[in-house]
């Protein structure tokens, strides 16, 4: 081709051949091990219901008290962002949203529990229970407020508890499978993990169960539950989390840090236990390392203060808990626990601001670096135009954005973003 330059070169065909062959192990355990995000819809955060007080009407009772509580103590957009300290230019749409967002699916992901939630009850009890929880999960739900995720946590597998954690798991799994198969975002948690080993044996349980239902291997995930120090360091003095995540054999789906259990470990006392304190976030740290690029999501832990009571504490607890979870936001932490259905609104009111506050700019960065031009005085890379987008396609998801604004400030679809942001 005329005005083509000739380069001179000096490894053959044959000296790329061998370094491929060199590397193909690392590649395919690059592959294995690091995925990348699993392209599917992180909840914002996990609902815990103990498992006797569960029941067909929980999420819509959950939205109603949430709705009720902000009637009750900020019924306006400009109450609710004084109490939380929200720019006027956000207290209208935020404040919409929320409300919208508590009538329409006020639980994005919950979790029936069976263990600290839950407590040691008579055997009887607890397989009834757990039976009656399996017909609920089966059943056809509210669909219009239908949480996208659903599971149960079971007691441990340490020694005390063992045989009952493992019988409430048989009996919930084979009830859903007599009512017709696992619900759509179904997943176990596995509390109180302290050796890799509880870790193989919940994977050879599940095994078990779908060789004999003939169940597709590996359909079943479960999160592990970050509460003790074991969790974080070994005995050996090794960093242990990578190696809980390694054990589940690729069914591991989340690291869920527990806050109380975790601090009291550390011993902390009781009254300086949350999720801010310096040892959370030594351990939420270590667990955003050894989850980087696996496709296992993360999860904050919760505030014990509930927003009940008089106004003025509802409202202490409320800025207490919004200041908390930006804190998570901020340090990517998108996900957290909730323990009162007053928890929802400052929940969603801190999701809903922090994606809406850096809307306009996050999208001119990442118009700017598809048109491969500066955005003012930042020029992205491909490492920073994937968590753009990843933060974009967050902000949809949850309902803090609309795909009409987002597309119409960057030019891209959803397609478009989830391409950039490698997800699928």
């Amino acid at each position: 081709m005329a005005g083509r330059r000739t380069v001179s070169t000096t490894f053959t065909p044959a000296v790329h051949r061998r370094v491929g062959t060199l590397l193909a192990g690392v590649d395919a355990e690059l592959a294995r091990r690091y995925p990348g995000d699993p392209g599917t819809r992180q909840p914002v955060h996990t609902v815990y219901v103990p498992a006797d007080a569960f029941g067909a009407g929980t999420v819509r009772a959950w939205g109603e008290e949430a709705l009720a509580a902000l009637d009750e103590h900020a019924p306006t957009a400009a109450a609710f962002a004084a109490v939380l300290g929200l720019p006027d230019a956000l207290a209208g749409p935020v404040y919409e949203r929320v409300r919208a967002k508590l009538e329409r699916e006020p639980v994005e992901d919950l979790r029936v529990d069976f263990e600290d939630g839950y407590g040691v009850r008579p055997d009887a009890e607890e397989d009834a229970d757990a039976a009656r929880v399996a017909a609920l999960l089966a059943a056809p739900g509210e669909e219009k407020q239908a949480p996208a995720g659903v599971g149960v946590r079971v007691k441990c597998l340490e020694a005390a508890v063992r045989d009952r954690g493992i019988r409430t798991l048989d009996i919930v799994l084979t009830g859903l499978l007599a009512a017709g198969g696992l619900p759509p975002g179904f997943v176990l948690t596995l509390p109180k993990v302290t050796y890799r080993q509880q870790v193989t044996a919940l994977v050879r349980l599940l095994e078990e169960f779908e060789r004999a239902h003939g169940a597709a291997a590996g359909r079943i995930g479960f999160e592990i539950q970050i509460e003790t120090t074991q969790a974080i360091l070994g005995a050996d003095g090794r960093a242990t989390v990578a190696r809980l995540v390694e054990a589940g054999e690729g069914r591991v789906t989340g690291l869920h840090y527990g806050t109380f259990d975790y601090s009291a470990a550390c011993g902390i006392d009781a009254a300086h236990q949350a999720p801010d304190h310096p040892v959370a976030d030594h351990a939420k740290a270590v667990m955003q390392v050894a989850a980087a690029g696996t496709g296992v999501r993360l999860s904050d832990g919760s505030t014990n203060v509930l927003p009940v009571g008089g106004t003025e504490q509802v409202h202490d607890a409320w800025r207490l808990h919004h200041r908390l979870v930006r804190r998570s936001l901020a340090r990517g932490y998108h996900q957290g626990w909730d323990m009162h259905p007053a928890h929802l609104p400052t929940r969603y009111a801190a999701v809903y601001a922090f994606h809406r506050e850096g809307l306009e700019r996050a999208a001119a960065r990442l118009r700017a670096y598809v048109a491969r031009s500066a955005a003012g005085n930042v020029m992205d890379e491909p490492a920073t135009a994937r968590a753009l987008a990843t933060h974009l396609l967050r902000g949809l998801d949850c309902g803090a954005t609309d795909p009409g604004e987002v597309t119409a400030l960057t030019g891209l679809g959803r397609d478009d973003l989830s391409r950039l942001a490698g997800r699928g």
